[in-house]
C-alpha cells in the first residue's frame, strides 16, 4: 500500500473536462486497491468548491485553492532567470496558498510518492517535494497543440508558441518521470528536451457504461460530441457545418447532423435546422451514441488523446475521422475506424452510410481494440507499475 500526495491542476470533477476525467478515474481505481490519496487542487469556478462530494470517497483529505490570475510578468521572469523557474518561497509561486498548503501536508504526514497532474501552474512546486519519489502528468504537449492551431492559421497560437516552447524544455526536467497520453505528445517533448524520462499511459473507457445497446440505429444520423468551450471542436463544428455536411446531403439527402455536448456558443445554437441539432448539456451522451449511424469526427488541430473518439469506438458506432483525431488510438484504418484527410471526410461518411458490411465489422472491431487497449483499469495498472519502478529506483 501507498501513500500518495496528489498536486493537481484542478478537482477531478466534473466529468465532461478530459483533464478531470483521467483524475477521477485514477483515483477511483487505485483507492479500490488500497491506496491512500490526498488531493491538493487548484480551482477557478466556484461551483468546484461545492461538487467535492462527488469525489469524496477517493481521497482522505481534499484541499483546494482559487488558481489566481498570472500577469505577464511573472512568465517573464520564469523566462529570463534560471533561479526563478521553480518556486522556494510562497511569495515566489504562482499561487502561494497552494504552496503554503503543500508544505503543510508534507510536514505533517508521510507520503511515498508526489504525484501532479498539469503543467505551468503544478509544475514549479517541485522542490517541495523533491526528496520524494515523483512524477508529472502534463496530459499533452501545449506546443504541439500550439503548432497544429498556428498551421490552420491561429495567430494567437503563433505568438504564444516560442513562449510555451521554452517553458516545455525546461519544466519536466528535474520529474523522476512525465507521463503524456500519446507517442506524438511525448515526441515533441523529447524534441525540447532529450533527456526527459517520458512514459506514455493513453486514457481509458469505463465499459461497463460506454457499450453498444441491442437496438437499431437512426439511418442517416451524423453524430460529433465534444465541450465546445474548447477551440478545435468549434473549429470541426465549422468544418462539418459549412463543407462536410453539405456535400453529404448532396449523396444522402436524408442525412441529418447531431452536436452533442455542453457550452456551445451562441453562434452554434443558431445552427439548427430541420437537419442540424445543437442539445447542449445532455443527461447521458451514451444514448446519442447509441443511436446515431456515424461518428464523425474532422479535428484540424490539437493535442493529446480524444476521448470522444475512445467513447464513440467504446459504444459501437463507426467512426470517420481525421490522423489527429485518433493520435494516441491504435487504430487500424478501414478495420476499427476510417482515417481519411479533411477533405475526404465527406466521401467515405457518405460510404459509411451506405454500406451496412462495413459499419458493422468498424463496430465490432473498434469496440475489441477498447476491450483490449483501453480501459481505466490498464491506465491504473500502468500507473502502479510505474509508481513501483520509481520508489524502487529512489
Amino acid at each position: 500500500m501507498k501513500t500518495i500526495l496528489l498536486i493537481s491542476r484542478c478537482p477531478p470533477y466534473p466529468l465532461h473536462l478530459g483533464d478531470r476525467l483521467i483524475l477521477w478515474h485514477l483515483a477511483r481505481e487505485l483507492s479500490r486497491r488500497g491506496y491512500t490519496i490526498d488531493l491538493l487542487a487548484l480551482y477557478d469556478q466556484e461551483s468546484d468548491t461545492d461538487q467535492t462530494a462527488e469525489y469524496a470517497d477517493c481521497f482522505r483529505r481534499i484541499e483546494l485553492a482559487r488558481e489566481p490570475r498570472r500577469d505577464a510578468v511573472a512568465y517573464l521572469r520564469r523566462l529570463l532567470f534560471r533561479s526563478a523557474r521553480f518556486a522556494v518561497s510562497p511569495d515566489k509561486s504562482f499561487c502561494p496558498p497552494l504552496w503554503r498548503t503543500i508544505d503543510t501536508h508534507l510536514k505533517r504526514y508521510d507520503y511515498d510518492l508526489a504525484h501532479c497532474f498539469g503543467a505551468v501552474s503544478i509544475y514549479e512546486f517541485y522542490p517541495l517535494f523533491a526528496d520524494l519519489p515523483n512524477l508529472i502528468t502534463p496530459y499533452e504537449s501545449h506546443t504541439r497543440y500550439l503548432r497544429s492551431a498556428a498551421r490552420q492559421g491561429r495567430l494567437s497560437a503563433r505568438a504564444q508558441l516560442p513562449i510555451v516552447r521554452r517553458f516545455e524544455s525546461f519544466m519536466y526536467s528535474p520529474f523522476d518521470r512525465t507521463v503524456v497520453i500519446s507517442e506524438a505528445d511525448r515526441a515533441t517533448l523529447l524534441s525540447l528536451q532529450p533527456a526527459l524520462e517520458i512514459e506514455v499511459i493513453p486514457n481509458g473507457i469505463e465499459l461497463a457504461r460506454f457499450q453498444p445497446r441491442d437496438f437499431e440505429r437512426d439511418p442517416f444520423t451524423l453524430l460529433f460530441v465534444g465541450n465546445f468551450n474548447y477551440e478545435p471542436n468549434q473549429d470541426a463544428v465549422r468544418v462539418l457545418v459549412q463543407q462536410i455536411l453539405p456535400q453529404v446531403r448532396s449523396k444522402a439527402p436524408a442525412a441529418k447532423l447531431q452536436l452533442v455536448g455542453v457550452n456551445p456558443p451562441a453562434w452554434m445554437r443558431a445552427l439548427t435546422n430541420d437537419y442540424i441539432e445543437v442539445t447542449g448539456a445532455v443527461p447521458d451522451v451514451t444514448s446519442y451514441l447509441a443511436r446515431a449511424s456515424v461518428f464523425v469526427c474532422p479535428l484540424r488541430y490539437g493535442a493529446g488523446l480524444k476521448n470522444k473518439v475512445l467513447e464513440a469506438l467504446a459504444m459501437g458506432i463507426p467512426v470517420v475521422a481525421t490522423p489527429l483525431s485518433v493520435d494516441g488510438i491504435n487504430v487500424a484504418n478501414g478495420e476499427s475506424a476510417i482515417v481519411a484527410p479533411i477533405e475526404r471526410i465527406a466521401d467515405e461518411t457518405v460510404r459509411l452510410l451506405m454500406e451496412e458490411t462495413l459499419r458493422e465489422v468498424l463496430a465490432q472491431k473498434g469496440r475489441e481494440l477498447i476491450e483490449t487497449r483501453y480501459t481505466w483499469e490498464r491506465t491504473a495498472d500502468s500507473y502502479e507499475r510505474l509508481y513501483n519502478e520509481i520508489c524502487s529506483l529512489r
